[in-house]
């Protein structure tokens, strides 16, 4: 699991036996029931990608309690809704396929990070169980792990996004993609061409 880099500063600071410790006690590479518990409520995530040159990018992704399915013991899957359409972690997904999820539960103060190889698939059969999804991301899992929660602040849910796509419900277009300074770039099947959507800031 460690690199020359992360040796170093193991040695630097004298953690290399915890690490060693940590990596034996709660490293693992196939999903439990409290993996997919835990996974399976959460309403968002944090995703970390590279592209060839080994250039990061790190985006948020969010939807409804459960869009995160542990498909089996080594396999999960999510949704990519409509976006921006810049394609900066799919873009890096497609090209590299090294991803890095990271799972906060700010309520109870929990977290969850996982590495792996994901692919990309535009005839996924889990796309018709996600309303509005323009593909389905697999990921191949490596390293699952919880750990130490110390420095997450405690926050409350308030709400879920009314840009939630949903089943049989007209999702909003968000008030940027109605702008002069875009209208003449939006895709043509972009539900912003359509003045009778709603339209919400946030």
């Amino acid at each position: 699991m460690y690199h020359e880099g992360n040796r170093q500063l193991q040695d630097t600071f004298d953690t290399r036996r915890l690490a060693d410790r940590l990596e034996e006690a709660i490293v693992h590479d196939t999903f439990t029931d409290r993996d997919r518990e835990f996974i399976g409520r959460m309403p968002m995530f944090f995703l970390a990608t590279v592209d060839a040159e080994g250039h990061a990018n790190c985006s948020y992704k969010g939807g409804a309690p459960g869009f995160v399915r542990v498909v089996d013991d080594h396999t999960l899957a999510f949704p990519n809704y409509d976006g921006n359409g810049m394609y900066l972690s799919m873009g890096n997904v497609a090209q590299t396929h090294e991803v890095g999820m990271l799972f906060i539960d700010f309520e109870v103060r929990s977290r969850m990070r996982v590495n792996g190889v994901a692919s990309i698939s535009l005839d996924d059969p889990l796309l018709t169980e996600y309303p509005e999804a323009q593909f389905i991301v697999r990921v191949q899992v490596r390293e699952v792990f919880a750990n130490c929660p110390r420095y997450i602040h405690q926050m409350t849910f308030v709400e879920p996004s009314k840009f939630v796509p949903q089943e049989d419900c007209e999702t909003p277009v968000p008030r940027w993609k109605t702008g002069v300074w875009v209208a003449d770039v939006l895709p043509a099947r972009d539900p912003a061409r359509d003045p009778s959507r709603e339209v919400l800031d946030r």
